[in-house]
């Protein structure tokens, strides 16, 4: 008996597979759909006048070891919102983040965060 040679390749597995993970890309995609930050990039514009202008931006460091301090005073996390809505009255021009290299990200987040909910909107971070 004779074995007839297979010449054609059959690409019905092959469109299965893409079908499957087109099916789970679909469903996977809404999810993916997160609020990113909006970062504001400052405009460099030089100075006309030589007298110094008042600092409007807030400034918030974050410590090594996950504290907040704000004008030299220690915020502690529960009274972070509140401090930082009665503080972003008097300056409005936005909030600064200075965080050390070694504090968490998630310290970070939780500063930005409560800035975004009590109404801060433009926000810059540093690292010292």
């Amino acid at each position: 008996m004779k074995r007839q040679t297979f010449n054609e390749i059959n690409i019905t597995p092959l469109t299965d597979i893409f079908l499957v993970l087109l099916i789970i890309m679909m469903v996977i995609a809404p999810m993916l759909d997160q609020q990113g930050l909006n970062l504001a990039i400052p405009d460099y514009v030089e100075k006309t006048d030589d007298t110094p202008k008042e600092n409007k931006i807030l400034t918030v460091s974050v410590t090594d070891d996950n504290r907040y301090i704000i004008d030299d005073v220690e915020v502690p996390e529960k009274a972070l919102a509140s401090t930082l809505k009665e503080k972003s009255r008097e300056l409005n021009g936005g909030l600064m983040i200075e965080a050390d290299g070694n504090s968490d990200h998630g310290a970070v987040v939780k500063l930005m965060d409560t800035a975004r909910n009590t109404g801060i909107n433009s926000i810059s971070i540093t690292e010292i």
